[in-house]
């Protein structure tokens, strides 16, 4: 089955070909690194890592920009508040630039922790600004900026079709005037270049032809895609939060220097709610990372498997529950396939029936359902390791990496977490508590796990054991 995907732009799925034969160019937005990403956040992380990896099944060499918002983005899409790097920084009593560095290290370290495929290029808006105010300037030339006491702005008015990636009802907007229009002309028009107030020195300004200020959100992505993707290509990426605004906005801007919409396909995934219908975010306080799923012992490969239970256009709804059931299925999956022998070969029914799952914008319920119908079938040992191995480097589990917890273990601890397994069971966690001390004064920790305790030396028994 060849590759359907998708397209926001056209509401269809559509066959996928690439612009340049075998070659695709795929840009994904990336963090606004004012904090740490939320598992909201890296939802859309892991199905655009899917998609990349579901491109090269089908034999394509992707280049995927991803890039780091470290300036320009204000705390109110409206183009109001102050820049959330600003605010970051009162927050912590950090610089602006280590804000940047601390929150893009900590989200590089998720993306890892989630084994999501390295992007070929990272882009940081502020290694850019050349490059936006030089778009800017393009834009200017064209009539599709005018200026006012805080900055330069983007003239909607202009593109009869602006919009249409979210069908905008502007006649709507403009009479209801849901946002303040303070000096804009239009409720859809955006900044291009803020103006650093008067009597304030921001930590992160620069000059231009207009005056000394930064640029507005939606540019950088216009000048990073061109630059390292053309002008048109293949993919854009991103969450569902994007199509209104950002998205919008940054395909106004490539109309209006270069005459394209900027991307072939448009491809958004949708949110992780949490309570009901809403989604995780920061400002609702409804703020899960990925730490605080290893904080209780849950691995987040477990939340990578996760994701793929639900169709990337469909909500996913977080629970504890539900994650625990996904750890339970990826451990179940790793030690099944630790058992399986080396030296098989693919079993070509089952991966044309995974690829046709895959190649059906990005079925991955289904691919999964065609992979546990896989595991539980009576083919060699040695094949369903070979198939499973092949469906792997799309799911990027990463079962070939991962080992059995294997140590030298006394008998007489081995008894004794027996006898706490058996009190634990009993529910009899007082009795439970007690072997654990015992294992511990004999220089063994345990943790329960959602795959059972875990058993770890310790070099030097603590002396006093608290509870």
């Amino acid at each position: 089955m060849p590759l359907a995907l998708y397209d926001t732009w056209s509401r269809t799925v559509r066959s996928f070909t690439p612009i340049h034969a075998g070659h695709v160019g795929m840009y994904c937005c990336g963090p606004t690194v004012y904090d740490h990403a939320h598992i909201g956040n890296l939802r859309t992380y892991v199905f655009e890592d899917i998609l990349r990896r579901v491109l090269i099944r089908n034999g394509y060499e992707v280049r995927h920009v991803v890039n780091i918002t470290d300036v320009g983005h204000l705390t109110s899409d409206a183009d109001e508040g102050e820049d959330k790097m600003e605010k970051g920084s009162r927050r912590t009593g950090e610089s602006a630039y280590a804000i940047a560095q601390r929150y893009t290290e900590a989200f590089v370290a998720d993306w890892h922790a989630l084994n999501l495929l390295e992007p070929t290029v990272w882009c940081r808006a502020t290694d850019h600004i050349a490059e936006q105010i030089a778009f800017i300037g393009e834009l200017d030339r064209s009539g599709y900026v005018y200026r006012t006491n805080d900055g330069l702005y983007f003239d909607t008015s202009k593109q009869d079709d602006y919009g249409f990636l979210a069908r905008l009802d502007r006649a709507g907007l403009q009479a209801g005037k849901r946002v303040a229009l303070g000096a804009k002309q239009n409720i859809t028009d955006f900044a291009l270049w803020k103006f650093s107030p008067e009597g304030v020195t921001r930590q992160m300004e620069w000059d231009s032809p207009w005056g000394r200020g930064f640029p507005g959100w939606h540019i950088e992505c216009s000048a990073m895609s061109a630059k390292y993707l053309g002008t048109w290509f293949d993919i854009h990426c991103g969450g569902e939060d994007h199509i209104a605004v950002h998205h919008s906005n940054e395909i106004a801007q490539t109309q209006a220097a270069h005459g394209t919409r900027l991307a072939n396909f448009w491809i958004h995934g949708h949110f992780l709610t949490l309570n009901a219908d809403t989604k995780m975010s920061k400002s609702s306080g409804d703020f899960v990372r990925l730490q605080t799923l290893r904080s209780r012992n849950v691995d987040p490969l477990a939340y990578r498997y996760l994701c793929m239970t639900a169709h990337y256009r469909s909500k996913l709804h977080f629970s504890w529950a539900s994650l625990d059931a996904a750890q339970t299925a990826l451990n179940r999956l790793r030690r099944l396939y630790s058992g399986w022998s080396d030296g098989g070969r693919i079993d070509p029914d089952f991966a044309a029936r995974f690829n046709a799952e895959l190649n059906d914008d990005l079925n991955l319920p289904r691919a999964l359902a065609v992979l546990w119908e896989l595991v539980k079938s009576e083919l060699p040992p040695a094949t369903l390791k070979a198939t499973v191995d092949s469906f792997d480097s799309v799911l990027g589990l990463g079962l070939r990496d991962w080992n059995p917890v294997a140590s030298d273990i006394p008998e007489s601890i081995r008894g004794l977490l027996g006898e706490r397994a058996q009190a634990r069971v009993a529910k009899n966690w007082a009795k439970a508590d007690e072997i654990r001390k015992m294992l511990n004064t004999r220089g063994w920790r345990v943790e329960d796990g959602n795959d059972g305790q875990r058993l770890t030396e310790i070099a030097t028994p603590p002396k006093d054991i608290e509870s």
